[in-house]
């Protein structure tokens, strides 16, 4: 028979720290992030990955996108997919700044505007994938389309043009005689500064990215509705019976990823001082690839929010460090399919390790 001392020994079993590292989700991006890091500082790293241009412009590449795909992980940990966030880059960005070109409406009225559009149509998502119990795949699917077409559409309507631009003030405002001198009337008006700022030599976008990033993780770690996210990501029907209000946890998280494409429509409009119907095409579905690539599950009930930051530098890095080692870069999406590929099948191996090792 076992002693007393031999049970308490089985119960108190070490556990490695190999086994605490796979039960990370981030753990495959932040390993995959340095081997991508290494891989382009032998091979570009002379041609200039590792200058400081470099090194901001693949930051800011990763941080644009970043800022989207911390959205997406949230919503993916939730159970659901949001594929109306790149046409919502376009259709906010839009109702930003045409106003304000064609109307002279104050920059901060339009901000308010475009931040309670992706708030509307956030809440638009979540109610019909509560109401109409279909999958949130078919239902972002249409407002893919939808607001694209909205979008290209009120904008020929209305100023007979797919983009509408800054450069508009050139001659009609005093003292506006350049492009950059047009991009500074907005950046100068609230919030432009919020956008257009630079710290340390590092674009705003860049520190956008860290504070999403923060604060998501805290919301998924040390919240009440981050443990209702996981929650209903792993099984909805008995997070209702435990008392989570899953419609509302859905309702809020598609308003998350339709905020953070705004915030992305409006960093890209004050730097680049203008608005395009064709923003943000794809970048849903990079969004989701960033979202796997940093260990999230597609069942959803997995994953977070610092393993979207590192899913997101694994394709700012690769993106531009085709580029900079100067690689034919049509064959970029090709390397990105297979990564995905390959995230997938890891993170189903990781997750499967973990769950053996409790």
């Amino acid at each position: 028979m076992a002693t007393q001392s031999q049970r308490q020994d089985e119960r108190l079993q070490q556990i490695s720290l190999w086994k605490l590292l796979l039960g990370r989700p981030e753990f495959g991006a932040i390993a995959g992030a340095v081997l991508v890091f290494l891989f382009f500082t032998i091979v570009a790293g002379n041609k200039g990955f590792l200058n400081s241009i470099g090194i901001r412009t693949w930051l800011e590449v990763s941080a644009q996108l970043g800022i989207l795909g911390i959205g997406a992980t949230m919503l993916m940990i939730g159970g659901e997919f949001d594929l109306s966030v790149g046409s919502m880059i376009a259709a906010s960005g839009m109702l930003f700044l045409l106003p304000i070109v064609q109307y002279g409406w104050p920059v901060w009225i339009a901000f308010i505007i475009a931040i309670g559009f992706a708030i509307l149509m956030g809440y638009i998502n979540g109610s019909l994938v509560n109401r109409t119990g279909l999958p949130s795949f078919i239902v972002t699917l249409a407002f893919l389309f939808i607001l694209r077409g909205g979008t290209l559409g009120f904008t020929r309507e209305i100023t007979n043009s797919t983009q509408v631009s800054v450069r508009s003030f050139i001659g009609q405002i005093e003292g506006v005689t350049t492009g950059s001198q047009a991009r500074e009337v907005i950046q100068n008006a609230f919030p432009g500064q919020l956008f257009s700022f630079e710290l340390f030599g590092l674009p705003a976008s860049i520190f956008w990215w860290i504070a999403i990033a923060l604060l998501a993780s805290w919301i998924l770690l040390r919240t009440r509705f981050g443990n209702w996210v996981f929650a209903i990501g792993g099984n909805p029907e008995a997070a209702r019976n435990a008392g989570v209000p899953v419609n509302r946890v859905r309702i809020i998280l598609f308003m998350g990823t339709a905020v953070c494409a705004t915030i992305l429509a409006m960093l890209q409009i004050f730097d680049l001082g203008s608005a395009d119907v064709s923003r943000g095409n794809l970048k849903e579905f990079e969004a989701i690839i960033v979202a796997v690539i940093g260990g999230t599950l597609l069942t959803g009930g997995y994953g977070s929010a610092i393993g979207a930051v590192f899913g997101a530098l694994i394709f700012g890095m690769t993106s531009q460090g085709i580029f900079i080692a100067r690689w034919n870069t049509d064959w970029f999406r090709v390397f990105l399919g297979g990564l995905l590929l390959i995230a997938v099948i890891f993170n189903n191996f990781i997750r499967k390790r973990a769950t053996e090792a409790k």
